[in-house]
C-alpha cells in the first residue's frame, strides 16, 4: 500500500465510515427517544403524510365519541325521568279508580283527590328536572337535537324530543284535573289510560334511538382503535431492534474512531525512514 502525505486515503475512508456510523447512531438514538421509527416528514415523506392524515381521522372521530356520549347521558336521564312518569301515572290511575266508588266520605273523596293533585304536581317536577347539560328532551323546552355521527360532520343522529308536559299532546291531564267527584273520575279514567301509553309510546321512540346511538357509539370507538393500531404500525418504532441497534452502531463507531486514528498515524512511518 502507498504512503501519500499529500492524499492519505486511508484517512479519507476512516472518516467516512465514522460519519455513516454517527448519523446511523444519532438515527437510532432518535428513534428510541421519540420511539418513532417517523418522527418528522424527512424521515419518511409519504409514510408521514399517511400518518397525518390517520391522525386528523382519529381526532376527527374522538369529537364524534364525545358527542355521541353526551347524546347517550340525555337520552338516559330522559328515559329514566320517563319511567318515573309512567310510575306516576300509574299511581294516579290507582286514585282515579278509588275516587270512582260511591260509597266514599267526603273526607275520603277530598283526600283522594289531594293525593291526585300532588301526584301532578310531581310529573311536572319530575320533567323539569329530565335536564342534561341544558337539553331536556322532555318538558317541550327543546326540539329533536342532533349529534355528530361521522368525523367529516356530514352525518349526524338524532334524539327526537317527545314533550310529556301536562295538557299536551301526549299527556292529557291537565294541571287543574281533579277528581272530587264520582262522575269526573269516571271521566279521568279514559285520559289516563290514553295518557299512559302514550307515554310508553314516546319513551320507546326515545329508546330505540338511544340504542341506535349506543351501536354506532361502539362502532365509532372500534374504528378509532382500529386507525390508531395502524398508525402505530406506521410510525412505531421497534424499540427492541433499536436497542439491539444502538448497542451494534456503538461498537462500530468506536472502531471507526480507532481505525482513523491508526490511519492518521500512517504518515508517521515515513519519519521513521529518515531517523
Amino acid at each position: 500500500m502507498t504512503i501519500s502525505v499529500q492524499n492519505n486515503s486511508a484517512v479519507l475512508t476512516a472518516l467516512q465510515n465514522l460519519n455513516r456510523s454517527n448519523d446511523q447512531l444519532a438515527n437510532v438514538q432518535q428513534e428510541i427517544s421519540t420511539t418513532l421509527s417517523v418522527a418528522q416528514p424527512k424521515d419518511n415523506p409519504a409514510v408521514w403524510a399517511t400518518a397525518q392524515g390517520q391522525q386528523i381521522d382519529i381526532n376527527g372521530l374522538g369529537a364524534v365519541t364525545q358527542s355521541l356520549n353526551r347524546a347517550s347521558s340525555v337520552s338516559d336521564v330522559a328515559l329514566s325521568a320517563g319511567q318515573s312518569v309512567v310510575d306516576l301515572l300509574n299511581q294516579i290511575k290507582q286514585d282515579v279508580l278509588s275516587a270512582q266508588d260511591s260509597q266514599l266520605d267526603t273526607t275520603a273523596r277530598a283526600s283522594l283527590n289531594t293525593d291526585f293533585t300532588g301526584l301532578l304536581q310531581r310529573i311536572t317536577t319530575t320533567l323539569q328536572s329530565a335536564s342534561f347539560d341544558g337539553a331536556n328532551l322532555l318538558d317541550g323546552s327543546s326540539g329533536n337535537l342532533s349529534f355528530l355521527a361521522t368525523a367529516d360532520a356530514s352525518q349526524s343522529v338524532t334524539l327526537p324530543a317527545q314533550n310529556l308536559s301536562l295538557g299536551g299532546g301526549i299527556i292529557t291531564l291537565s294541571s287543574t284535573s281533579s277528581i272530587n267527584s264520582t262522575q269526573a273520575a269516571s271521566a279521568m279514567m279514559a285520559q289516563v289510560d290514553a295518557s299512559i301509553a302514550n307515554v310508553t309510546s314516546a319513551l320507546a321512540t326515545i329508546g330505540d334511538q338511544a340504542k341506535l346511538i349506543s351501536a354506532h357509539s361502539t362502532l365509532v370507538q372500534n374504528l378509532s382503535t382500529v386507525l390508531t393500531e395502524g398508525r402505530g404500525d406506521l410510525i412505531d418504532a421497534d424499540t427492541a431492534a433499536d436497542s439491539a441497534r444502538l448497542a451494534a452502531l456503538q461498537v462500530q463507531q468506536q472502531l471507526g474512531q480507532q481505525s482513523l486514528n491508526v490511519a492518521n498515524a500512517m504518515p508517521n512511518v515515513l519519519l521513521s525512514l529518515f531517523r
